[in-house]
């Protein structure tokens, strides 16, 4: 089995070598709600080696103190698709809106809940950290051991 997804226009396509849905995480950073222009960003961390992309891709570098995030747009419609970062090598993250099933996917963890709306609730039981995750921690939820 594989996972699909793509851009709003079609042109962009990639699969994921996975036998299910994968769990997503949801950022409440500035970043991710000016980037996504709403109230938090759904996304998925993959295996990079599992993605197989497919169309016109445009890189977007962006240098943030020692780590580079490549951001990969649709040439196209200018659909934010993945991104990889310096920081975590061996890593895409999908963003969650481009899966062909989305409305299959899992919320998991929420990050950066200092800056997340008012109107937002997370429901009991899902982990949470006000900023940034500690990374041993956030890696066992997406493994399937807890943290």
């Amino acid at each position: 089995m594989s996972v699909a997804g793509g851009c709003r226009c079609g042109a962009v396509r990639y699969t994921l070598a996975l036998d299910r849905m994968p769990k997503t995480y949801a950022c409440h950073c500035r970043d991710c709600q000016t980037s996504s222009g709403s109230a938090f960003a759904q996304q998925a961390p993959v295996a990079e080696a599992a993605l197989a992309v497919s169309g016109p891709v445009t890189i977007y570098e962006q240098q943030v103190d020692d780590r580079v995030s490549r951001q990969r747009f649709c040439s196209v419609c200018h659909c934010r698709v993945f991104n990889t970062n310096t920081a975590r090598p061996g890593v895409a993250i999908i963003r969650a809106g481009t899966f062909d099933e989305s409305d299959r996917l899992d919320v998991v963890a929420h990050i950066w809940t200092s800056r997340k709306q008012a109107w937002i609730t997370i429901p009991a039981g899902v982990p949470q950290w006000e900023r940034g995750a500690e990374a041993a921690a956030f890696a066992a939820i997406f493994s399937g051991e807890r943290g």
